[in-house]
């Protein structure tokens, strides 16, 4: 036990340290090249700017689909299953994305520069971000058109302390600063109503783990989606019997630990709610209803046995998820055998983990795939 965790420390300064090597060098200087308004190809897109934090379309008005859109991944907030989302209507509409060179994120610890992005070159047009970074708004601003949608996802800081530290262990520190803030202000700073009052005016939609499904839908409003085009199901999940039950007095003390947090949280809690009754309370109950029936009809579809399984059961490697260091603890999908034709490539793309996905979408994962290579043979 206390030799794999010694070595499971070097091995991980090692890669860091690797992956400190791989880092692009940092371009003093950009050739600033303008992206244009919009990288859709329906010119008429923007002349239908959206607000910040706005609903954008009653019952019945007509409105055209949203392409440009970048994705603020966060650490244990089911990111992964909305990235699934991202991934499938990027790639039914043949849309660009901006990926990570050589591993699946955008170089933690560093914060986020367009020189990380996967051949770029100055005045290239992307419509989707969407791998885990530390935001560096400027940044990302250069990158994408000027009517790119903004989102993110936020969970209870007191669930997610405990999940965090199950799933990253000793490397916890590499999931801070997520949204480019320093974590050691003092909660009662005034910078902090100002930091939190940034954030709403850069995201035009803050989703919430705790209400997937209303998120879902109101991004579905936001974008002009389709209700098919937010089918999914539960990706990354953990085990029951490895999560620790918080009482109230743990709750109480994990709140006050991450009480920045907190804060966030809490102001993004009611402004969710109240873009909540701008959709309707009965029009947002009807969506949601039609959405899990949908998604339970494709469960009878595509899964095996019509729910995930341990990682030990899952039959093709392909499906197999990525796993915290020293245990499998994370949830799978066994594909159904016999799918008709209409849903069979549908079915394996819902199912299909991330790491397999961005490989699929030609992604250069070496770095990744380096590390998975050495956990196997130190069997992790």
């Amino acid at each position: 036990m206390c030799k794999g965790l010694v070595l499971g420390t070097l091995l991980t300064s090692f890669m860091l340290l690797l992956y400190s090597y791989a880092i692009p060098p940092l371009q003093v200087s950009i050739t600033e090249i303008p992206i244009p308004y919009s990288c859709s190809s329906y010119p008429t897109q923007a002349r239908m700017p959206v607000t910040a934090n706005g609903t954008h379309s009653s019952p019945g008005q007509a409105c055209l689909p949203k392409f440009d859109v970048m994705f603020m991944k966060t650490h244990k907030t089911a990111s992964s299953t909305i990235l699934n989302i991202l991934f499938r209507f990027g790639e039914k509409h043949r849309l660009k994305f901006a990926f990570p060179n050589g591993r699946n994120d955008f170089y933690y610890p560093s914060y986020f520069e367009r020189s990380q992005v996967q051949d770029y070159h100055p005045g290239m047009c992307f419509n989707i971000i969407c791998n885990h970074m530390r935001f560096h708004y400027q940044e990302v601003r250069k990158l994408l058109p000027a009517d790119t949608i903004f989102l993110t996802v936020l969970r209870d800081p007191a669930y997610l302390f405990e999940s965090s530290f199950h799933y990253f262990g000793h490397v916890i520190p590499l999931t801070w600063k997520l949204l480019g803030y320093d974590n050691n202000m003092n909660a009662n700073s005034p910078l902090v109503d100002q930091y939190i009052q940034e954030i709403d005016q850069r995201f035009h939609l803050v989703m919430l783990l705790e209400y997937f499904d209303e998120s879902l839908v109101l991004l579905k409003d936001l974008l002009c989606w389709e209700l098919e085009d937010i089918l999914y199901f539960k990706l990354n999940a953990r085990k029951d019997s490895t999560v620790s039950k918080l009482t109230n007095e743990l709750y109480e003390k994990a709140t006050s630990w991450n009480l920045i947090d907190a804060k966030l949280y809490h102001y993004f809690n009611t402004t969710f709610w109240h873009k909540v009754d701008a959709y309707g309370r009965e029009r947002m109950a009807k969506d949601v209803a039609e959405l899990q029936q949908k998604n339970e009809k494709m469960k009878s579809i595509c899964i095996d046995g019509g729910h995930p399984v341990d990682a030990n059961a899952i039959q093709e490697s392909s499906m197999q998820p990525w796993q915290p260091l020293g245990e499998k603890s994370i949830l799978g999908y066994n594909l159904k055998k016999k799918i008709n034709k209409k849903h069979r490539k549908l079915c394996r793309k819902m199912l299909t983990p991330e790491i397999q996905y961005l490989t699929d979408l030609g992604v250069n994962l070496w770095l990744t795939k380096l590390w998975s290579h050495v956990r196997e043979f130190l069997k992790w």
